[in-house]
């Protein structure tokens, strides 16, 4: 029998350890280790922060559902790696920490023949002084929690600038000069505007996008080319075209790099110092790895054979300048190269580099996007990684024959623009490949026109809506829940 133990139970993990047990069956242990109690649907969370779902709408509880599909559940976290064993357990393992229930604060050994790591990021709040969700004025969107928080804010500056017919400003973008999930803040803003809009309070309110981006639309996937309209714009073009349209004011090419009460400061590519005065903030903040520590069977720490912030796997991480950098620097299988038993699908792995052109301050701040890998390329990653080990398991040849790299993979967003069942909007955006090719399109910003292409309306709201529901059923493991795409 072998043991196959998935550290995280987000998008990714969930996803591994579903496919896993579905294929593997009962002669297999797959055992999922996670700090968090309740699956989130993590793109639903721009709705709640509007308060038009509550946060039962986007998750349901863990436990019970692992233990009617024979997926074995720890609530706990994982503290530190053991790949080559360790004097008290010589077959490879993690050490974990419960953080619930009578084992709360309690460290457990777990081994296991193959190690999935879908951790995801560290929200690095800490990053920029000031930022924590609830203080000085500033929110988040990342967990349904914080949305739950922002939603209550919100509502409380509506209502204040009602009653008292005072104006207000709201500023939402990025909080870091390296901060990726752009587009969750473009989601975020635009339905802020329509739920102010439908108040009758837009002409009370001035609203502000910030963000590190170079320009508008770069999304940390160096902006698009997109068929439009049946033409061909830019994704800068796009947005721009929205955001004036709906008078919302931008600043780009922003690393914001402290708050105050009612004051985000940032600094801009020309390494001047300046500053945004708000009421209301939503501002996504910089991801990070957790800070994982790895031992060999001596004790001694080989953190560099598993992290560089997230996890080593197969890329390319030779330092490059940005003209050299090609969309074979991508990993393909996401298994460490020096333990083929550990994978790290989704947000957990290492990129080779950012998707954006990188960039830096006159005073040598770095002011640019990280690369996004949320939603579609997390699910498609843990099921390739899924499938990988399966096939391990049941043909013992060591052999990896799926493969996905984000250089030769395409993905979907549907970006909500505004919630209504007739007055909502969505921007529905594909992109093929997720990392520009430029020697394969050189002519179309690295991108295969006719599988990169972009729409705004109804029809898009609608859509979105559908995957939610789609989406929690899958994850809820309901009946041929496999066939729905990842």
């Amino acid at each position: 029998m072998a043991k196959v133990v998935i550290l995280g139970a987000g998008i990714a993990g969930h996803v591994a350890a579903a496919h896993l047990k579905r294929k593997l069956g009962k002669e297999h242990e797959v055992l999922v280790v996670s700090p968090n109690s309740n699956y989130q649907w993590v793109p639903s969370n721009i709705w709640v922060g509007i308060g038009k779902m509550k946060k039962e709408d986007v998750v349901f509880p863990l436990q019970p559902l692992y233990k009617r599909k024979g997926i074995g559940y720890k609530q706990a976290k994982v503290v530190a790696f053991y790949p080559e064993g360790s004097s008290q357990i010589s077959k490879a393992h993690v050490s974990v920490e419960y953080v619930a229930g009578d084992k709360q604060g309690q460290q457990e050994l777990i081994d296991y023949d193959y190690l999935i790591n879908a951790t995801g990021p560290k929200l690095a709040f800490d990053l920029t002084p000031g930022l924590s969700p609830g203080e000085n004025d500033t929110y988040s969107v990342c967990t349904y929690g914080h949305a739950t928080e922002a939603w209550h804010a919100l509502d409380t500056l509506m209502n204040k600038v009602k009653s008292t017919g005072q104006k207000a400003k709201i500023l939402i973008g990025t909080g870091h000069g390296k901060s990726t999930c752009q587009g969750a803040a473009f989601e975020y803003i635009l339905n802020v505007e329509k739920v102010i809009s439908d108040a009758g309070l837009r002409d009370k309110f001035e609203i502000t996008w910030i963000s590190n981006e170079f320009e508008l639309g770069d999304f940390g996937m160096d902006g698009l080319l997109v068929k439009y309209g049946g033409k061909n714009i830019t994704s800068k073009e796009m947005v721009e075209s929205v955001f004036e349209h709906r008078g919302i004011k931008w600043i780009t090419k922003a690393g914001v790099n402290k708050i105050e009460k009612g004051i985000a400061h940032y600094e801009n590519l020309d390494g001047k110092q300046k500053e945004e005065h708000y009421d209301f903030a939503m501002l996504i903040p910089a991801f990070s790895g957790h800070g994982f520590k790895s031992y060999d069977e001596n004790g001694e720490e080989n953190t560099e054979k598993l992290f560089k912030g997230f996890m080593i796997v197969d890329a390319d991480y030779t330092p490059k300048p940005y003209e050299q950098w090609t969309v074979q620097d991508w990993p393909e299988t996401y298994q460490n190269p020096s333990y083929n038993n550990i994978f790290a699908p989704g947000i957990a792995f290492a990129p080779p580099h950012p998707i954006s052109k990188p960039r830096k301050s006159a005073n040598g701040t770095d002011i640019s996007p990280s690369p996004p890998r949320t939603g579609m390329p997390s699910g498609i990653t843990a099921k390739l990684v899924a499938d990988n080990i399966i096939d391990q398991i049941k043909n013992k040849d060591g052999k990896l024959h799926h493969k996905g790299s984000l250089g030769n993979m395409g993905a979907a967003c549907i970006a909500s623009a505004g919630y209504g069942a007739f007055t909502g909007s969505g921007v529905s955006i594909t992109t093929y490949p997720i990392v520009p090719d430029f020697k394969k399109y050189p002519d179309s910003h690295g991108r295969k026109l006719g599988k990169t292409f972009g729409d705004i309306g109804l029809a898009g709201h609608w859509l979105k809506l559908a995957l939610h529901y789609a989406f929690l059923y899958k994850a809820k493991m309901k009946p041929f829940w496999w066939i729905i795409p990842e």
